[in-house]
């Protein structure tokens, strides 16, 4: 491994913890406090927190943290409904949201302001994830890579955001998508970063290609 490519490398995962460590204190604990009373007065139940195992760094399994925008069982209710089901596995494992039965009331606007994300950044600070890298995914989306490319997605920790999230996010469907998430791995730079940096808030503020 080239000297420089070390550098960026340490910088990058010194930055992440940094990130992490102010995102968790400053915009993930205040915004639980605001999730928690929202969903108290809608009168949800359970945790407004949403845990899931997903494929990280060398296809280590890790919980992807995020905010609660589906109902508690929402997988047995999608998988129950096989034509919709399978509708969910052929668009590239999304719905439409007025056609998810799992989003909550506010679901959907959790979802396209990108709130729901928000509690990654203690996975930031976990080490699990890094701010930019490919999206972290389920363990069937791997079938959708063959070996050698699901070797080289794994070799670098998943990103809160990442190419796929800037460039369509939910309007881009697989193999496209792959090819979007491999992009990152074999071209990683700061440059690069900085970049989507920018691009994420634009993705934001804009809300392109959420839901």
């Amino acid at each position: 491994m080239k000297r420089n490519n070390v550098i960026y490398i340490s910088f990058k995962r010194i930055m992440d913890l940094i990130i992490g460590f102010l995102g968790t204190i400053f915009i993930v604990m205040p915004s639980c406090l605001i999730i928690f009373i929202i969903y108290k007065i809608k009168g949800y139940k359970g945790s407004i927190f949403f845990t899931q195992y997903r494929a990280g760094l060398g296809g280590k399994k890790f919980k992807i943290i995020k905010f609660r925008s589906m109902v508690e069982n929402a997988e047995e209710i999608l998988e129950l409904n096989e034509e919709l089901y399978e509708k969910y596995k052929k668009n590239s494992y999304k719905l439409p949201p007025d056609e998810d039965p799992r989003l909550t009331n506010i679901g959907d606007f959790i979802r396209k302001t990108s709130i729901d994300e928000l509690p990654q950044f203690i996975n930031l600070l976990l080490g699990d994830m890094s701010l930019i890298g490919p999206r972290p995914i389920l363990d069937n989306e791997l079938d959708e890579y063959t070996e050698e490319e699901r070797r080289i997605l794994l070799s670098v920790r998943p990103g809160i955001t990442g190419i796929w999230q800037v460039s369509g996010r939910s309007d881009v469907f697989y193999p496209e998508r792959c090819e979007m998430e491999l992009y990152y791995p074999k071209n990683q730079s700061f440059w690069l970063d900085i970049k989507i940096i920018f691009l994420t808030i634009k993705q934001v503020l804009t809300r392109e290609g959420a839901h």
